[in-house]
């Protein structure tokens, strides 16, 4: 499972500032052809970022790099489904908004030879930001697999349901999403924190829905990446536990056993793993 403390966003129609995201320390970037473009600007966002990634085919970017193309239930998505067909310039991921069912994004699949039967393997990411998308998460995160994720489209979705963008609103689907969006075992990142200056906000936000088991947080201004990074990156502290329940299970021989006069069985030396694992630690 490939997962991303950070997502950054960045419009498809300035490609002035794609080598700029990419410098920024994200873990991967998503050109966006969708929200982020009006519809005039369209047709040469799509050739312009086409363009690029064939242009950078060969290079070797710090981080991944996705693109974000329009929905498939519009004209334009059909357009840049049409475009991505016919170019072998894949980008890593491809990210499909308003994510509704797994058959529409298997059809995608299909249609553009996603899982690499003739060009680049790419991953598929699904925006779930209606209440279909969330009535169908585990069948979404199915059709994307192990190698790709969701992402939580707040934004719509809190507009979907009549609500403003609050934590007491927003609780219900996030953790809906922790648990239905986890039955592949792919990655599950949370809506960008649309406040670019309130960095306070941001942090203690990040550190909630980490609680709550999502992988990292989008952004929306190179500003966040620091701090997105930080909080979904293992502290000092976990670090520690981890490396010490994993001496510990190793030099045991019951499947369970006390540490710190807490139980350690099974699940929690898998939990010990994975932070080590995310920490880029061998053991």
């Amino acid at each position: 499972m490939k997962t991303f403390r950070s997502l950054l966003f960045v419009p498809g129609s300035r490609p002035d500032r794609f080598e700029k995201a990419l410098a920024a320390g994200a873990d991967s970037i998503c050109i966006d052809l969708e929200d982020a473009v009006p519809p005039q600007d369209k047709a040469a966002a799509r050739a312009g970022v086409i363009g690029w990634l064939e242009a950078n085919a060969e290079a070797d970017p710090a981080c991944a790099i996705g693109v974000r193309m329009n929905g498939l239930d519009t004209l334009d998505g059909l357009k840049d489904i049409i475009a991505f067909s016919e170019t072998t310039a894949r980008p890593d991921f491809l990210m499909v908004p308003k994510a509704g069912s797994g058959a529409d994004l298997a059809n995608l699949s299909q249609l553009l030879d996603l899982r690499g039967l003739s060009h680049k393997k790419v991953a598929l990411w699904a925006v779930i930001e209606s209440v279909m998308g969330l009535k169908n998460a585990s069948d979404i995160a199915v059709t994307c697999g192990s190698s790709g994720g969701v992402l939580f489209g707040g934004a719509d979705y809190s507009l979907a349901i009549g609500t403003a963008m609050d934590w007491d609103a927003l609780f219900h689907a996030r953790t809906t999403l922790a648990t239905e969006a986890r039955v592949a075992n792919g990655s599950l990142m949370d809506v960008p924190y649309l406040n670019v200056k309130d960095e306070e906000g941001l942090r203690a936000e990040c550190v909630r829905v980490k609680a709550l088991g999502f992988d990292g947080k989008a952004c929306i201004h190179p500003s966040q990446v620091a701090i997105v990074n930080e909080v979904f990156s293992p502290s000092e502290a976990e670090l520690g536990w981890a490396k010490r329940v994993v001496a510990a299970g190793r030099s045991g021989d019951a499947k369970a056993m006390l540490l710190d006069g807490k139980l350690l069985d099974i699940p929690v030396y898998l939990r010990a793993e994975r932070v080590l694992s995310k920490a880029g630690i061998e053991f």
